[in-house]
């Protein structure tokens, strides 16, 4: 390395050194500014789109160097960007150019912070501590009409900021600039009592905050985001303290309609959780170890995950439902008439290997979820074994001779008492092997025993889960886990017992086509599913046709395997990476390059006449 290189990053280390770095509250690592060059068949937990050369920029110096010449500047966000970085660090850029700056913050014309709780309140499902009911509101509603009319720009300063969401609604024309982050930092920076929710004053307990996150802040800016979408003159990613990347509107919005032609793959993230287990460590080794677990992987949760760009080396990561918001046509095809711009699937993991039974639960139904909650469909799921020990089970139907009135009284009781369930009195236990597929359509009583390594495939509402029974142990906090057994008794449906489980709820298996070397073979799935399974087996090659749908696919058995678009659009995936060709490709191409049989589950939205 030259004495000049050495002499440059020593004073990018002390520019660094002057940054508050907001803090997280996670082991997971920030993400790199740059990307892992390895070859190897390890899971990457970095999947990236790459753009052209030159289109993705990093620093505040060479941000600067984007805004110079534009005398008004909006730096429209998210909750949760360190805007006081933003500022400062632009702020002493500018002025080492001898440019005065005036910054103007969006609070400023926003409501009080009671007016705003007044607000949102009725969306926050008062003291319930999970739930609350999707918001009407809208980022309008926010801003003080009174002090929008004081809105002025400062004519004896070079350069006009109006930072903070909300900016583009103050009646200013100037440069749109948008600021983001993933879901996931926004979390790990809640945690740590660094990040307020919107338009607030202070900072609510992490579980508050997640909740007013979900049912409110999310809708809301979400809803200006796709609005902005198309006017958006620069969007960064401000995830990393003191080191933004960047790039132009119409390089992000030239990649989203490359992605949407050719295939993608969201950047996973993991958390731990009270029954999580080990495999996922041990299978990921560029996970960061030092935790007890992994509970969970969100391989493909859309609201939660996000995208991440390429050139040159510097990543770059944007919400994947800018994707949904610019090319839901291309991206679902025939479902779109269906779901619009929600992603209608999911794929996670939920990890036990050495680890503890999950919660006894159910979801709810499709009536109760869109009446109580505003969810447009319900959380109809399966559990698809990707890897199990032997003597592994799962939770899954009732028994023939349930008495609804005796088991609630039990739950009850040993809530009341924390006494032992005993769950098999009343719950069928049944063998899980590898490979097998459990069926959870809403109302079904379930839950993962020890031991298994689940790939949940699911209509893509997560957090709907009525919990009844916890094996009295407490969270990760000390603290005993919420249950909902009132909601979960106006939603169980206790038909699904005895015989009925085993003819019903156990996916049945069936060969769809088969040729030399290759078949594909259906996943039965319950008629309240809205999504098919399949599974591709093939030595070599497999060609399959979309019939003009999303396919949402995993490797489930093998080394890795090569999935070809056309010429031009190659990709490699590995063991147990989720990734998805979009509707618009009519045909693809997936070629084994392990040893053996490579098996790929599938899953997309039946055709809404079956």
């Amino acid at each position: 390395m030259s004495i000049c290189i050495y002499i440059l990053f020593f004073i990018f280390e002390l520019n660094l050194s002057a940054i508050h770095r907001m803090k997280r509250t996670t082991k997971q690592d920030l993400i790199p500014l740059k990307t892992n060059s390895s070859k190897d068949n390890n899971y990457n937990l970095y999947p990236h789109h790459s753009l052209a050369k030159g289109s993705v920029n990093s620093g505040y110096y060479d941000l600067a160097d984007q805004l110079y010449g534009n005398g008004t500047i909006l730096f429209e966000g998210y909750v949760g960007v360190d805007w006081d970085e933003v500022t400062s660090q632009l702020e002493t850029i500018f002025a080492e150019k001898e440019f005065s700056v005036t910054f103007h913050h969006t609070l400023s014309f926003f409501n009080d912070s009671c007016v705003i709780e007044d607000m949102v309140e009725p969306f926050l499902g008062s003291d319930d501590p999970i739930f609350g009911h999707r918001t009407s509101l809208s980022l309008e509603d926010y801003l003080d009409a009174d002090k929008l009319k004081a809105v002025t720009q400062n004519e004896n300063t070079d350069y006009n900021i109006f930072y903070g969401p909300g900016s583009s609604l103050l009646g200013i024309k100037g440069m749109l600039v948008y600021f983001d982050i993933p879901k996931n930092e926004l979390q790990f920076r809640m945690r740590s009592g660094e990040v307020n929710n919107l338009g607030l004053d202070a900072p609510k307990p992490p579980k508050k905050a997640y909740k007013h996150f979900y049912f409110v802040d999310w809708i809301v800016l979400n809803k200006e985001k796709k609005k902005l979408l198309p006017n958006i003159d620069i969007f960064v990613d401000q995830q990393r303290s003191g080191f933004p990347t960047f790039a132009s509107g119409d390089v992000i919005r030239r990649g989203l309609a490359e992605m949407s032609k050719s295939f993608f793959r969201v950047r996973p993230w993991f958390e731990p959780g009270v029954w999580g287990g080990q495999w996922i460590k041990e299978k990921i080794p560029d996970l960061n170890q030092d935790v007890p677990n992994y509970a969970w992987s969100f391989e493909m949760i859309v609201p939660e995950n996000g995208l991440l760009f390429e050139s040159d080396g510097n990543l770059l990561e944007v919400s994947f439902d800018l994707l949904m918001f610019q090319e839901k046509e291309s991206v679902l095809g025939k479902a779109v008439g269906r779901f619009q711009d929600e992603f209608p699937i999911r794929f996670d993991f939920l990890d036990t290997f050495d680890g503890g039974n999950l919660s006894v639960q159910c979801h709810p139904k499709p009536e109760f979820i869109k009446k109580e909650f505003g969810e447009s469909f319900t959380q109809d799921e399966t559990y698809y074994i990707l890897d199990a020990k032997k003597g592994a089970d799962v939770y899954l139907g009732f028994q023939e001779d349930i008495n609804p009135n005796e088991f609630r009284g039990a739950l009850e009781h040993s809530f009341e008492t924390k006494a032992i369930l005993d769950v098999e009195k009343y719950v069928q236990k049944l063998p899980a092997q590898k490979h097998d597929l459990f069926l959870i359509p809403h109302g079904t009583i379930h839950c993962s025993g020890i031991d298994n390594m689940v790939l949940e495939i699911s209509a893509t509402p997560y957090i709907f889960t009525f919990k009844m029974y916890d094996w009295q142990r407490l969270d990760l906090d000390g603290n005993p886990r919420p249950m909902n057994i009132e909601r979960a008794f106006q939603n169980l449906n206790f038909e699904r017992k005895g015989n009925v489980v085993q003819n019903t709820l156990i996916s049945k298996t069936t060969v769809k086509s088969k040729g030399d070397n290759w078949q594909i073979l259906d996943l039965s799935t319950h008629p309240d599913h809205f999504y098919k399974i399949e599974r591709y087996e093939f030595e070599d090659t497999i060609e399959i046709a979309s019939n003009n749908q999303c396919h949402i696919m995993m490797l489930v058995e093998g080394t890795s395997v090569v999935l070809e678009v056309d010429d031009a659009h190659q990709g490699t995936f590995n063991y147990a990476e989720t990734f998805a060709v979009p509707a618009a490709i009519h045909k693809y191409k997936l070629k084994n390059r392990g040893e053996g049989v490579a098996k790929v589950i599938v899953s997309y939205v039946k055709d809404e006449a079956c």
